[in-house]
């Protein structure tokens, strides 16, 4: 059973982690959508021959655990090694109230899951005695935890939402104020106050930083974050929170925070199968960019609307170059060209198979990096899961008191 993570175990863990990422860096920066070979396959080319003799399917099928394919080494080591440095307990669950159908009315029934998770792991030493829900978009989760009638303030940017949010409570006679507020502007500091236990469950990147910050100075003495989107962020590298994280010599690029959230979303068979044809056809596409620029790099190409999958093959290329402002391709093989991004999409996915070991190490590294600057503000820290992986990736809870 693994343990949650407090005390000297979030210093320990971070600095285990740190070297595990630094030392395998090579194996989980380099992109193989983006590169015809990988750094790391001239040291390990039995595993780089064997992943790319595999098939789509057969990526697809193991993608969101990769630490269960049987591949040649060092694959297992760093899989084993990976899963032992990620690993962190549950947090301990209370008792939580059923409540009335009404308060679930509007919510999907994988996010009311979610949040009777989160709401059932808030075991502070001192109940809140006013919640305040950040970027609460209706304000579900605020209304679960303060059904017994604990004042609530939800704070969200979208007009629309915060009206719909202070209609739910009301009528639930919930003593609730539903304000429009941008988080990162400059006024919301005044929306906080010391006697405020804020929540946050998936607020994205520099949302759950800027509230971390703010509640910290605040001096709010309870707070509790499930963070999300660790890439949302107004700089192109990655600004590091904590004393240990800002001595590492790990830098992190926006397109490294994307690691974490790498996993395959449930999506039906249509989407898939879209999403995929996309893929194979922007692969294809480079192998042409390459050729028609005479330059054996990437080329980046924009997010095209879903009606160019409806183009010919031949004609999507040729319109993509012309967007491009590329050399006209002239006659060719495209049935050969599209088979081969096909093949390449194969290897792309399985390639990927070794990034994915990283996935949890590097999201770990991200989150005790919050609980360390939580601490160094003068908190006590519990980072642990407050639900199954499979109710949400991101299911990791920060807790945090003071004393």
């Amino acid at each position: 059973m693994s343990d949650i993570l407090q005390g000297p175990l979030l210093r320990q863990r971070f600095a285990e982690l740190d070297a595990f990422l630094r030392e395998h860096q090579m194996l989980w920066r380099d992109k193989p959508f983006t590169a015809l070979t990988l750094g790391w396959e001239r040291d390990y080319p039995a595993l780089a021959a064997w992943l790319r003799g595999r098939t789509l399917e057969q990526a697809d099928a193991v993608h969101n655990h990769p630490e269960q394919l049987d591949a040649p080494a060092p694959f297992p080591q760093l899989a084993a090694h990976a899963a032992q440095l990620a690993a962190v307990g549950d947090l301990p669950a209370g008792a939580v109230a059923p409540l009335p159908a009404q308060f679930s009315v509007d919510v999907p029934g994988r996010k009311w899951q979610q949040i009777d998770a989160f709401a059932s792991r808030l075991q502070f030493r001192e109940p809140p005695r006013h919640w305040l829900d950040w970027c609460s978009g209706k304000g579900h989760l605020g209304r679960r935890l303060a059904h017994a009638g604990t004042p609530l303030t939800c704070l969200e940017y979208d007009a629309a939402l915060v009206a719909d949010g202070q209609r739910l409570s009301d009528r639930l006679a919930l003593p609730a104020r539903h304000l429009e507020q941008d988080v990162l502007a400059a006024g919301a500091s005044e929306r906080l106050q010391a006697g405020h236990t804020p929540v946050a469950l998936h607020a994205c990147g520099e949302l759950h930083v800027r509230l971390l910050e703010l509640a910290s100075a605040k001096g709010c003495r309870q707070l509790a974050v499930a963070p999300c989107c660790y890439n949302r962020i107004a700089t192109d590298v990655y600004r590091p929170l904590s004393q240990p994280a800002q001595a590492s010599a790990l830098h992190l690029s926006r397109d490294d925070l994307r690691l974490p959230l790498a996993e395959t979303v449930t999506a039906g068979a249509r989407v898939r199968r879209q999403r995929d044809q996309s893929m194979a056809r922007r692969l294809a596409f480079d192998l042409l960019q390459r050729e028609l620029r005479g330059v054996d790099d990437y080329l980046p190409v924009p997010s095209l609307a879903p009606a160019w999958l409806d183009k010919p093959f031949a004609a999507w290329c040729r319109e993509l170059a012309e967007l491009k402002e590329l050399p006209a391709p002239g006659e060719r093989d495209w049935t050969a060209l599209e088979a081969a991004g096909w093949q390449r999409l194969a290897a792309v996915r399985n390639l990927e198979l070794v990034r994915g070991l990283f996935r949890r190490p590097l999201e770990l590294w991200l989150l005790l990096d919050r609980a360390l600057y939580l601490e160094e503000q003068g908190y006590r820290v519990q980072l642990g899961q407050f639900c199954d992986y499979r109710l949400t990736p991101r299911n990791i809870l920060l807790l945090a008191e003071r004393e």
